[in-house]
Order: C-alpha cells, then structure tokens, then sequence
C-alpha cells in the first residue's frame, strides 16, 4: 500500500511541477531603429548584409553577462528573430533615415542592380547586463560598388539602461546599434563626396 501511495504522490508531484513550468510565460524583444532628424532626401542604393554575430549570442534566448567569464541564457526572455537579421533591420531603417533614401534594402532582398554601396557588418561582442549596461562592438565595411574603394571601421558602445526589465535593455541596444548605424552613415557620406 505504502508503495502504491509514494508512485502516486510522486506522479502528482511530476504533474504539479511540469504543469508550473509549462505555464510560465516567455517574453520577446526586439531592436528598434531610433528615430532623429530627417536627413536631406539622396537617390543613393544601399543594401546591408551580412551582419554576424558571435555564437554565444546567436540564439533565440537573451544571453546576460553574468561575471568575467560567465553567461546565462534566459529562457523566458527571448529575441522575436534572429538578433543578426534584427540588427541588419535596424541599420537599413536607421541608414535610411540618416542617408535621406528610401533605397536601403538588406542582402537578402538586394535590389536587381548593383547598389552605390554595400555594407558588411561583423559583431564581435553583445553583452547584456539588465539594469545596467548594453555592450556593441562591432566592425564594419562600406564598399563603393562602381571601383570597390572601401572604408572599413569599428564601432564600440558602451551604453546605460535606463531601467531594471529586459525592454530598458532591448531600448539600450537599439540606442547603441543607433550610434554604431551613425558611424557607417558618416563612411557612406564620406566615401560619396570622395567619389564625386
């Protein structure tokens, strides 16, 4: 009987267990471009992409800086798409913004013809410290298509969440992959008056 009794018990308590963790809700993030000044209106072409980043963050879960060595994966905190495609997203929006041209597209959607420039962008570091700071470090390159005269660069942002939830973050992020989008927009205008 006492047997009988613990199997049932521990069947119950299996059930109470998986049916509290299966209901504990997950939330998504995403990056937003962030808006500023119009810019005056240009017929140049971009296309952004490809955008890497390291493998410790190429997952759907937010990967939060833990210590000097070590990292944790949220499991119910997680990006809406894939945070390498969420950054090209971003720098297209922002570049289109900061360039005055509707013409941006990403690698994938590339117009039919060459574009003036193409934009490669490899993330080296995106460390996550909730309530604290959002960390980007990239490298980027802004080619000209018509001679291949090139500019390559690199972005390092370090900046504060204005809040303790993984929004303040997400808002950290887009604000810094804002500052790194100004960068290549400076390079884009900078390559543009070289090649007139």
């Amino acid at each position: 009987m006492t047997h009988r009794f613990s199997v049932f018990a521990l069947i119950c308590g299996l059930t109470i267990f998986s049916t509290a963790c299966s209901t504990a809700p997950s939330h998504f993030f995403t990056l937003n471009a962030t808006p500023g000044a119009a810019a005056p209106s240009s017929d140049l072409t971009v296309v952004v992409g490809p955008v890497s980043v390291p493998p410790v963050v190429d997952r759907p879960q937010i990967v939060i800086s833990t210590g000097l060595n070590q990292v944790k994966m949220d499991e119910l905190n997680r990006w809406a798409m894939p945070l390498q495609d969420n950054i090209a997203h971003v720098v297209a929006a922002d570049l289109a913004a900061m360039l005055g041209t509707a013409r941006v597209a990403l690698s994938s959607d590339a117009f039919g013809a060459d574009p003036d420039y193409r934009i490669s962008i490899e993330v080296q570091s995106f460390e996550s410290a909730p309530g604290k700071e959002a960390v980007l470090d990239a490298v980027w390159t802004v080619k000209r298509t018509k001679d291949n005269v090139s500019e390559t660069g690199r972005t390092t942002v370090r900046e504060g969440v204005q809040g303790t939830g993984y929004d303040a973050l997400a808002a950290a992020h887009s604000r810094a992959v804002d500052r790194m989008s100004r960068d290549i927009a400076d390079a884009v205008q900078k390559l543009a008056h070289s090649g007139q």
